[in-house]
């Protein structure tokens, strides 16, 4: 039995359910977004992408009420406040969309001794593992994938079990945006199946936001790969099991 379903917390009427992804569709999935990051997000510019995260925030406002009913109907939300949330996602992909060419111009470093220039440049790193949680999940997805798109990250997508129908009607947003197969695929896995993600050289970092729980079983299988982990407001990076932490910067 598929672990993503449509329960309504009001009745407890079971919906549509949704099959997990099989083993060889992972795989695929992976490599497909592999080949968009050395593709696509490699042959387009910081304005090509931020148009298209531009046009994911114009369709969350012109699908607002068909999305808040799917959470209101997913996970209990009211709908005023469904509302909201969704107004709120689309402020932050017009903040990334607006603002991507001054957040990712190369920033000069002062030397403090000798001749010479140094700037740091900030640029994309390959496939990003997102896991999501069902409490805002719109707004979850919005914060991670908005920028990592921008800068050119390609991202691979776990929701909640408990949110398979507004994960996939995110999915039809980057689709209908434009952004091409692998930029951004929602993988309806098993905890087994991310956990082999995770572990795949291909993909070169996991954001997530959940339990203590959660956040503890991702960092362990995290260390044990040269990996960045981002938990919930700190990133972690992880090389060969030594973590430094330092505070993740803020976002809109």
């Amino acid at each position: 039995m598929s672990e993503y379903a449509v329960t309504n917390p009001a009745t407890g009427e079971r919906g549509k359910t949704y099959p997990t992804i099989s083993d060889a569709e992972l795989v695929d999935a992976i490599a497909t977004a592999d080949r968009a990051h050395s593709e696509w997000s490699r042959a387009t510019t910081i304005e090509e992408r931020a148009a298209l995260v531009r046009r994911v925030g114009e369709l969350h406002t012109e699908r607002r009420d068909a999305l808040a009913e799917i959470i209101a109907r997913e996970m209990g939300k009211p709908v005023e406040q469904a509302l909201g949330e969704i107004d709120f996602c689309v402020d932050i992909y017009g903040y990334y969309a607006e603002n991507a060419s001054t957040l990712l111009e190369d920033e000069p470093i002062t030397l403090s001794d000798g001749d010479g220039s140094a700037f740091v440049r900030r640029s994309s790193v390959g496939v990003i593992l997102g896991i999501m949680p069902w409490n805002f999940p719109y707004y979850q997805v919005a914060r991670f994938a908005g920028p990592n798109l921008v800068v050119g990250n390609t991202i691979l997508l776990k929701h909640a079990p408990q949110c398979p129908e507004s994960a996939e009607a995110i999915q039809a947003m980057f689709d209908d945006a434009g952004f091409p197969a692998g930029a951004y695929t929602n993988i309806y896995a098993t905890n087994d199946q991310i956990a082999d993600v995770i572990a795949d050289p291909l993909v070169q970092g996991v954001s997530v936001t959940g339990s203590e729980r959660a956040g503890a079983a991702v960092a362990e299988i995290a260390a044990t790969n040269l990996f960045v982990l981002d938990a919930s407001g700190w990133r972690i990076a992880l090389h060969h099991a030594s973590p430094v932490v330092r505070p993740a910067p803020a976002e809109a």
